[in-house]
């Protein structure tokens, strides 16, 4: 490859974002460098690349490692920080793997960046919409309000729903926007938070370009099926395929943003490509809501599926009940605006999960851990 395309290290970069963004690298004649560790809770027995990312180099090493780190960052131009644990519940229990893996692993990164001879000038952290909480609602009588939590004597008589903290009215939630003040409600949130405020600010000390990217619900073709913290789009289509029950949390009507693999890659490029330069905190989403028993029923339906589908009326600690991204200022300053609809989304990922083969999932033994420490509790209506 020539001495003009710029060099890209991906950590994390095995897995499903990171695999398709360097698909993606690869057409714009960027080079190419991953730092993975091949997590077996993520990538199972696999300890190797897809073979569409020929061409790209390896590197099999963990993001904890100090010199396994400074030497991935050689000759790099340009970082995409993917590496993280992202199981919110498994979070609350495994404390210090977090704690280790995202914000020590992204310390490495930065004592890299602090070494005078260094070739980094730009870099981009994955965050997430996670570290708002509960985001943003509207209230009746005072507008856009932030409700900081739900409490457990709500919760477990199966009152899901966010009151006004000034009047104790109902609220309907609304777009959340980037200058909202960050209340994470797990420890993953804690984490990625913590990850993305390092990145802006030593990238402002140092003088480089840095970008914080707060992705929505990801889901496409190629994520993992078998990791019990990855998602309700790879859990429900399992156990879809097995025409076994689907267990709804709360009421069914919490909701998420579920932004398709594709239009993630194409925001990141945004922020990667030369052209872009500067600090800036971005959503990623779609700005649209979808309820998780609308998603269960759309698995169901798609699968042509025997599943029946129960709401529960469990919920967990730390989880909130709506958020969903505004994307005034990407569609503004990043030029980003997702083009794939969930229906549409859904369908490329069900045809392509039928194809594979179905997994052993773990996710009840990790309910039953969640259960085991306090975390999964069960409403009395």
């Amino acid at each position: 490859m020539g001495d003009t395309s710029v060099k890209v290290l991906i950590t994390g970069g095995a897995g499903f974002i990171g695999s398709n963004l360097a698909k993606r690298l690869l057409k714009e004649n960027c080079e190419v460098r991953i730092l993975d560790n091949f997590s077996e809770q993520i990538h199972g027995t696999n300890k190797s690349l897809d073979e569409s990312l020929e061409g790209v180099e390896l590197i099999v090493g963990d993001i904890r490692d100090k010199e396994t780190v400074s030497a991935s960052l050689n000759g790099i131009d340009t970082v995409v920080h993917l590496a993280a644990e992202t199981g919110t519940g498994q979070s609350m229990y495994e404390i210090e793997h977090y704690e280790k893996t995202n914000v020590l692993g992204t310390l490495n990164i930065i004592e890299h960046l602090l070494q005078k001879e260094n070739s980094v000038k730009k870099i981009v952290v994955a965050s997430s919409r996670a570290i708002y909480g509960e985001g943003a609602y509207f209230s009746k009588e005072h507008g856009e309000v932030f409700p900081t939590e739900r409490f457990e004597k709500d919760l477990t008589k199966g009152a899901f729903d966010l009151r006004c903290p000034h009047t104790s009215e109902f609220l309907e939630p609304t777009a959340t926007k980037e200058n909202a003040a960050p209340n994470p409600l797990s420890f993953y949130a804690l984490t990625k938070q913590v990850q993305e405020q390092m990145i802006i600010m030593y990238s402002k000390i140092l003088g480089i370009s840095g970008y914080a990217l707060r992705y929505q619900n990801v889901y496409g073709p190629g994520q993992s099926l078998s990791n019990p913290y990855t998602g309700i789009m790879a859990i429900f289509s399992t156990l879809a395929r097995k025409d076994q029950r689907i267990k709804v949390f709360e009421d069914g009507k919490q909701s998420r943003d579920f932004v398709y693999i594709d239009d993630t890659v194409n925001a990141t490029w945004n922020c990667i490509s030369p052209e872009r330069q500067g600090i800036g905190i971005f959503n990623v989403g779609t700005g649209i809501p979808t309820s998780i028993v609308q998603v269960a029923n759309l698995i169901v339906k798609h699968l042509k599926s025997g599943s029946e589908i129960e709401v529960t009326g469990q919920y967990r600690i730390g989880d909130i009940r709506h958020n969903y991204a505004d994307l005034s200022k990407a569609k503004k300053d990043l030029s980003f605006s997702p083009n794939v609809a969930i229906e549409d989304g859904l369908k490329e990922f069900l045809d392509w999960a039928k194809e594979q083969p179905i997994p052993e999932l773990g996710f009840k033994s990790s309910l039953d851990e969640l259960s085991k420490i306090g975390l999964l509790k069960k409403s009395s209506s």
